[in-house]
């Protein structure tokens, strides 16, 4: 015991102390309070280590100080204040299942808003142990149990503990890295980068970004916003008159089809269909489908596709635009754009975690009113896989929220199963898929066979209480499955030769579905015009009879006789009708043949790509500079986050139906107050074994049918 005291009162032994009290409290927040999804051996470990790196760094900060006056108040504050630091997190991760960045700590509006009253309510019991070890602590040093040393360890001593915090961080981030590449670049998510570096270097890079953001906006003016929309106003395409309007009024599905491109459309994989329904719809005279539609996607992926989706602006050169900007930049998105125009309610469905991509936080400035993330959902069990809950559950269990909403609404289903690596049980399908010898590509016709039948599923509940009719559906893929480094692999399924494959047939590859499908409507057909997701927003809005010429966007109504058929790839490639550009050669379509331009030629290229380089340097500026707020269209109010409370679910709504009576829009009111859930049919094998005792389901989510 005496040799125990005389260590810690030592500062060397008293740092060692700290450390390690603080990493246990750390490694208690972890697996107590946060959810952090740690899905194998190799991450349970990065996340034991990963506090120790950074704690060490901050706390060796004191052992360069000589007189132990100082010394020992400096390293227990930095101590108190990283304490309150982790606290805090645990607080505010327990209201919004998110961790604080800097724009809230230093935001009134949000910290108020996610910190003050609710504080109180959201402590626990076992709070108390982030403080008992600092008050134990300080108690041992007035009873003298730890003495003060006066004697400094040196700046040798102080510089060995530094350079080796730094070493442990270095390979603290080589783990991350090799567990998720491009964690700092990408920004999946914020929980990512505390699972994989902690909750102080998550704090630091958040702070670095923050002023790299702050800077770049601080030097953006208005004329940079004019030179912005002077390009996008002459290149708006004036509607279709046929088209304007022909879905208004109606009720607006989105169905984002995960990972799923074209070449699925009609494909048969020995001798059956992977997709029969949604071949169905795209052959449908009830259905606009455009076989020549390109993703156009970066690192952001998904986010990106949902920007285009939204805004009809692109997404970042690097990075995803939703993490790294959108939690501050104002947008000018479809549900805003729709309830002010037309008084469209708006709602998403997904079954992954609210903080992926910073949804939580994007939706909000985008003006959605509800996010039914995974918090509203049993994802117990098999119910769920590694990006949410299954698709014909999502599906099933959104009724009791989607009954609820005032029509017309604009609601959206982000759909996770046809993810990578495309893994799905045995009894979720049946189908028989190809033995390329490659499992990505082997299982990728699974998992959207599985997607293909959870829409078929959706669309006759749709049909059953009278939704179908009253709405136009739009379904599309997000951005590729199959890889390039994979495709060829799956060169022979879609009979090309492996050999003979090149960046061209890669690029033709990056065809996605889009199909617009307004059941009651008889002038459907294929589309073969070329286009991308950024053209999405405009041709909805247009269909809806709402024109887009006041609002920013780049891309151009599909339907448009002035339509621009030159498609942007994000890394600044592009495709248009006759010609592929990839790195600089040209190909023409018709051949896959790469061309010798002619002088001519070459300087109709290089018009073509001047225009391709413009319009996403103007999509960069006007995203990562914020500049709509300098901005703002007649009759269009910019969004105010702190409207919406994604924690409330729809128990606001149900309130406001019973205000309105028979003036209620709702599908349940429609109904006579009863719900429409038990109208849903479906085979999804694991509510065979469904058991309340495995919901995970919150109980601040309750069930709205009665």
């Amino acid at each position: 015991m005496n040799y125990i005291r005389q260590k810690l009162s030592t500062r060397l032994g008293f740092f060692s102390l700290l450390l390690f009290l603080f990493w246990l409290k750390t490694i208690y927040a972890y697996f107590y309070d946060f959810q952090l999804g740690l899905n194998s051996p190799f991450e349970f470990i990065v996340a034991l280590i990963n506090p120790i790196a950074t704690t060490a760094f901050l706390f060796g900060i004191a052992m360069y100080i000589k007189p132990s006056r100082l010394f020992y108040p400096i390293i227990l504050i930095l101590d108190i204040v990283n304490t309150l630091l982790l606290y805090l997190n645990v607080i505010y991760f327990r209201e919004f299942t998110d961790f604080m960045t800097i724009s809230t700590m230093t935001g009134y509006s949000k910290v108020n808003q996610g910190l003050s009253g609710s504080s109180l309510a959201l402590t626990m019991p076992h709070d108390v142990f982030f403080w008992l070890d600092l008050v134990i602590i300080i108690f041992l040093m007035l009873l003298r149990v730890i003495r003060i040393d006066k004697k400094p360890i040196g700046f040798k001593g102080a510089f060995t503990i530094t350079s080796l915090s730094v070493l442990l961080f270095t390979i603290n981030l080589s783990f991350g890295e090799m567990d998720r590449p491009q964690l700092l670049t990408r920004t999946f998510d914020r929980t990512y980068i505390v699972k994989y570096l902690g909750i102080d270097s998550f704090t630091m890079y958040d702070a670095i970004k923050q002023q790299h953001n702050n800077d770049l906006r601080a030097m953006a003016t208005k004329s940079e916003m004019d030179d912005v929309l002077k390009y996008t106003r002459k290149h708006y395409a004036a509607p279709n008159n046929k088209m304007f309007g022909l879905a208004k009024g109606k009720n607006v599905f989105v169905i984002h089809l995960e990972s799923f491109q074209q070449f699925l459309i009609n494909k048969k994989i020995n001798g059956k269909e992977v997709t029969p329904f949604l071949n169905s719809l795209y052959k449908n005279k009830s259905t606009y489908s455009f076989d020549n539609f390109f993703h156009q996607v970066g690192q952001g992926k998904t986010s990106d596709a949902e920007n285009m989706l939204e805004t009809s602006t692109f997404g970042l050169p690097q990075g995803s635009l939703f993490t790294q900007f959108g939690s501050d930049n104002i947008f000018q998105a479809a549900p805003a754009i729709l309830k002010q125009q037309k008084n469209y309610s708006s709602a998403v469905f997904h079954g992954n975690v609210a903080s992926f991509w910073n949804r939580n936080s994007v939706y909000k400035n985008m003006g959605y009113q509800y996010f039914f993330d995974s918090s509203y959902y049993d994802t117990s069990g098999d119910k769920s896989l590694g990006y949410g809950l299954k698709d014909k559950l999502l599906f099933k269990d959104s009724v009791k929220y989607l009954q609820r909403l005032q029509q017309p609404f604009y609601a959206k289903y982000i759909t996770v199963t046809n993810h990578f690596p495309y893994t799905l049980d045995n009894e979720d399908s049946k189908f028989k898929t190809t033995n390329t010898g490659d499992s990505s590509v082997d299982n990728y016709f699974k998992t959207a066979h599985y997607l293909d039948q959870s829409i078929k599923e959706f669309y006759n509940y749709l049909n059953k209480v009278g939704l179908l009719k009253k709405s136009v559906i739009m379904l599309y893929g997000d951005h590729y499955g199959i890889s390039n480094s994979e495709n060829p692999n799956l060169a022979k399924v879609i009979g090309k030769n492996p050999d003979n494959w090149n960046d061209f047939d890669n690029a033709q590859l990056q065809r996605v579905p889009l199909m617009f499908n307004i059941p009651g409507k008889k002038g459907g057909y294929v589309d073969h015009t070329y286009g991308g997701e950024i053209d999405v927003l405009p041709t909805l809005l247009h269909l809806l009879g709402i024109n887009t010429k006041k609002y920013v966007q780049f891309g151009t109504d599909l339907f448009s006789n002035e339509h621009d058929t030159i498609v942007a790839f994000r890394d600044r490639d592009w495709v248009s009708t006759k010609y592929t550009s990839i790195g600089g050669t040209i190909y023409s379509n018709k051949t896959g043949k790469a061309l010798q331009p002619s002088p001519n030629q070459r300087r109709i290229f290089n018009k073509m790509q001047a225009r391709v380089n413009t319009e996403l340097s103007f999509s960069d500026e006007l995203n990562e500079q914020n500049l709509l707020r300098f901005y703002n269209p007649n009759g269009f109010t910019p969004v105010n986050p702190n409207d919406y409370n994604y924690t409330n679910g729809l128990q606001k709504e149900k309130g406001k139906e019973t205000e309105l009576g028979k003036k209620s829009t709702s599908i349940f009111s429609q109904n006579k107050n009863r719900s429409t859930k038990a109208l849903y049919k479906t085979d999804a094998p694991e509510l065979r074994h469904y058991t309340n005792r495995n919901s995970k389901l919150n109980n601040k989510h309750q069930d709205l049918d009665n």
